[in-house]
């Protein structure tokens, strides 16, 4: 007997089903760097269309973290999406090296500067550490598969970086935007320094919440203007705050000018509240069954002066628009020293600016009943003094928002203290900031309208900081006037050429004479830094405008949706007070990594997510799909579950190119690929439907929706694919001639699928693509990574087809209906695979003609042995009908078995050279093999 199996074209390939990805990725980028694909990029998309996306600088400080990741991988993806389109898209990796992370976590191990080691000591520690640290980081950044310029990024402690910062300071001092005032200001008393907003968090914080009495001194005038009576009861004006600390700091109680206030008098005392809180400030008091004696507006007590509770101070009655009646009393204790509202509503009065608390939040010297004290630890004691005085009418804690340093989670106070500010109304850089962000694509499109009402309500914005590892605010100011030198623009200048040689350490070394001469003594060093928000938010110019690969203003920013408030915020405010326009064309951002039930990520509550276990583990591209898989747009869920599913899904991506490379085997597209009107119909429809998602994938790429194109390329591979055309192409695959027409058109349309889906999953996939690339015949570049998107051969119109797409998809629908009963069969063990059976089908219209069409060959696309058509009056009464009128019925088959192609024929037996084979195969072993039309 023959051995038949040798005539078989069973698949062959190199390329693994599974493969240890862990271990596979390495070897891929180790060839990646050995190509050198990203200068090669350069150097081959010269003179291409430029596309900038602009990296946000994570801090180099710490290991990565899911959400370093996922930033990373998105943008990786988009590079490479660009790249495919035949773009030069240079992406420059780089870090924030400044600033109180790194500051903080050298604090720990030596101490604070001018402790046990100078300030330039720690300096050069935070340098040393913030190296390392980039080291780190650059390796598992690599180990994601992002290409970019690893071996030149920029960083923010470079001399060259440092000195452009400078020098965008300094052009934006010669604009006329920064000048030196006190103002309120975040205070952390665990940094002691002041905070910009992007550096400020809002947390839970339970406060103590007092009502206070303030003594009316006239009383006579108070009860008149609620057309009440004068007598010597006490009359107080009771304010509700929640820092009693600020107390100490009053100078004035502030009202409403337009709300109702009443006059209520509770037997042994009258009390002035606003109406509407009337009722439940009195309950908080005990004092419910006060009654009320008169009505006026604020604006009818303004100048009414009250008696400090506890100091030896008179203060006035002043009227702001800051004072609701949301909560409290409907009066509000004002401290200019420690407030924004308070600030703003005495610089109207010209109330005195007193802040009594010194940087590490003590208490100065001198300070009445709390000097020394903790701002924090003196509410217990101002409380007591309070009730002690008689003063005070409730103490009952509340839990609220509160700001808290983003980064010691501490909670914050607000010290006026003098600043260097960059003003929003000079230039009307507010406004045409809000002009900026409406000339800008948001993606998504909320993104605009967050950072709008930021920047439409945000204060002039503190660049200053009493730190020491920083770029320097390096100006000369007159120890008298505090005046800036008035050439300041050219000693700028002259501190950043020496900066560009030595670093920062040249300006905090300089001796001022060095550049001033015989008005050294005159002048003063500014010892301030700038805010590390102001480094990364001039990158547009030390990093875009002056590295020449790159371009200004970028095409694309991309960041986290905390960076509205951050290096979105502080980039446009800086790119617009420098050339009047943003400095990107686009911003894309993403949502926060939180675990499957949507808690946010904490080593406390063990539900962090490592980047470096899921590689280890999954491999690269598994990380890589869940991030293209998930909707940026929103929180981002993670967990070991959701990353096994997405491990179910690359299998199901690869096993797919597996299948096609192992199809592809002994196959040269230069000599053995069909013309496209030479191929079976089913594989034309296979070019014409991967054409059309081809189109739909590059839009998608092109709108930054990924999780589109994650789930569309799954969708072509598990459906259109693997449950429809590889299942039905195995037959003439595996029994065909090797070399015969039908196993030849099935191999030239899988060749141009896998032409397109290599590329489709390059971006996303890039290692598993990378691997598919090596196997694939004919000749092609040395990495998927520098090519561009393919182009298969034009196929005729769909109109000269005999079958059209909307014909095949109904084929599809009947195969679904028919496979339905196929399996019922299975189920019952009447049959085992789907050739055990026969399938007739009784139907009319316009479905018999479509499935005459296909004539013999509808069994082939079925999978079945026998395939046949009768009109649906001849339906027996056991048929089962689907919902178009199809009926159904499937038996198994009782022919004998080929046992070459497994089908049940009649004709098996027939040759008596070949007994144990149907017709067909033995045309295909003996003859000149078969022909096929349509399946």
């Amino acid at each position: 007997m023959a051995d038949y199996k040798a005539t078989l074209n069973l698949p062959q390939t190199d390329f693994p089903m599974r493969g240890n990805l862990p271990q596979r990725e390495p070897q891929t980028l180790a060839r990646w760097r050995e190509l050198d694909i990203y200068a090669r990029l350069r150097r081959e998309r010269a003179g291409r269309p430029r596309r900038v996306l602009h990296d946000g600088p994570p801090y180099a400080n710490g290991d990565i973290h899911i959400g370093h990741a996922v930033n990373k991988i998105l943008k990786d993806i988009i590079v490479k999406s660009w790249t495919l389109d035949g773009d030069d898209a240079p992406y420059v990796p780089g870090w924030d090296c400044h600033g109180l992370p790194i500051e903080h976590m050298v604090e720990k191990k030596l101490g604070k500067p001018g402790a046990k080691v100078s300030a330039g000591e720690f300096r050069a520690a935070c340098r040393d550490y913030a190296a390392r640290q980039v080291a780190g980081q650059r390796g598992d950044f690599e180990r994601l598969g992002v290409i970019g310029d690893w071996d030149d990024p920029y960083l923010t402690m470079a001399p060259q970086t440092e000195a452009d910062i400078l020098r965008a300071l300094g052009r934006i001092i010669a604009g006329g935007y920064l000048y030196k005032g006190e103002r309120p200001v975040h205070w952390c008393l665990d940094c002691r320094s002041a905070l910009a907003e992007a550096e400020v968090d809002y947390q839970d914080k339970t406060s103590p919440a007092i009502d206070v009495r303030f003594a009316v001194l006239d009383r006579a005038r108070a009860a008149a203007a609620f057309g009440a009576s004068g007598d010597d009861r006490p009359l107080s004006l009771p304010i509700w705050t929640t820092t009693p600390w600020t107390l100490p700091a009053n100078q004035a109680v502030a009202l409403n000018a337009e709300i109702e206030y009443g006059l209520y008098d509770t037997g042994s005392e009258r009390l002035i509240l606003a109406t509407e809180l009337a009722e439940t400030a009195l309950t908080r008091y005990d004092l419910a069954g006060a009654r009320p004696v008169g009505r006026c507006t604020g604006a009818a007590l303004e100048g009414l002066m009250l008696r400090h509770p506890f100091l030896d101070l008179d203060v006035p009655v002043i009227l702001g628009d800051h004072v609701t009646t949301e909560a409290g009393t409907g009066a509000v204790h004002t401290a200019p020293g420690h407030g924004a509202d308070d600030f703003a509503a005495g610089k109207v009065y010209g109330l005195k600016v007193y802040n009594p608390v010194g940087s590490d939040g003590r208490f100065l010297p001198g300070t009445p009943h709390v000097e020394g004290l903790q701002v924090f630890a003196a509410n217990k004691t101002l409380i007591e003094l309070l009730r002690e005085r008689g003063a005070l009418l409730a103490d009952r804690p509340l839990q609220h928002s509160y700001p808290h340093c983003w980064r010691h989670k501490t909670p914050t106070i607000t010290r006026t203290t003098p600043q260097w500010f960059i003003s929003m109304a000079h230039a009307d850089l507010r406004g045409k900031a809000l002009t900026a962000i409406a000339q800008t694509q948001w993606t998504p499109a909320w993104g605009e309208a967050r950072i709008h009402g930021m920047i439409a309500n945000r204060p002039d914005w503190c660049v200053s900081r009493q730190r020491v590892w920083g770029v320097p605010i390096a100006l000369f100011v007159h120890r008298v006037t505090g005046e800036l030198h008035p050439r300041s623009d050219a000693l700028i200048e002259a501190v950043a050429q020496r900066i560009e040689q030595r670093g920062i350490e040249a300006w905090f070394e300089l001796d001022p004479a060095e550049l001033l001469g015989a008005e050294a003594a005159d002048y003063e060093k500014v010892p301030d830094i700038l805010d590390v928000w102001f480094d990364s938010g001039v990158t547009h110019q030390s990093v875009l405008a002056r590295r020449p690969e790159l371009g200004y203003p970028a095409e694309l920013y991309l960041e986290g949706s905390d960076q509205h408030r951050g290096w979105f915020h502080s980039s446009l405010l800086t790119s617009v007070a420098l050339h009047g326009h943003a400095p990107y064309r686009g911003v894309l951002t993403h949502g926060f990594t939180v675990d499957a039930a949507g808690k946010k990520m904490s080593k406390s509550a063990g539900n962090v997510i490592a980047p470096q276990k899921v590689i280890n583990q999954l491999g690269a591209d598994v990380l890589r799909l869940w991030v293209a898989s998930t909707d940026y747009s929103a929180e981002m869920s993670i967990s070991d579950e959701i990353l096994s599913r997405n491990a179910d899904a690359y299998r199901r991506l690869r096993n797919t190119a597996r299948f096609l490379l192992a199809n592809l085997a002994g196959f040269d597209p230069a000599t053995d690929a069909l013309a496209p009107e030479d191929l079976v119909a089913l594989d034309r429809w296979l070019l014409r439907r991967a054409g059309a998602l081809d189109a739909d994938l590059r839009d998608d790429y092109a709108a930054y929706q990924f999780h589109e194109v994650s789930r569309k390329i799954h969708h072509f591979c598990a459906v259109d694919l693997g449950a429809f055309y590889l299942d039905v192409i195995k037959d003439r695959q595996y029994t065909g001639q090797a070399d015969g027409h039908p196993r030849r058109s099935a191999q030239t349309a899988m060749y141009h699928a896998l032409e397109l889906l290599v590329r489709w999953l390059a971006p996303v996939l890039s290692f598993t693509a990378e691997e598919i690339w090596r196997c694939m015949p004919g000749d092609r570049t040395d990495s998927v990574l520098l090519t561009t998107w393919y182009a298969p051969p034009a196929l005729p119109a769909e109109d000269a087809e005999p079958l059209t797409m909307a014909a095949w998809d109904r084929v599809r629908a009947i195969r679904d209906t028919v496979n339905r009963q196929l399996e019922r069969l299975r189920v019952a063990g009447d049959i085992g695979s789907a050739l055990d059976a026969e399938v007739d089908l009784y139907v009319d219209g316009t479905d018999a003609t479509l499935l005459r069409t296909l004539g013999d060959e509808l069994r082939f696309a079925l999978i079945c042995s026998y395939a046949r058509l009768h009109p649906a009056d001849q339906r027996p009464a056991h048929a089962v009908a689907d919902e178009s009128g199809l009926w159904v019925v499937v038996s198994a088959c009782t022919h004998p078995k080929c046992v070459r192609c497994w089908h049940h024929r009649d004709d098996v037996g027939r040759h008596a050279d070949h007994p144990e084979l149907c017709g067909r195969c033995v045309e295909n072993v003996a003859g000149n093999g078969e022909q096929r039309c349509f399946a």
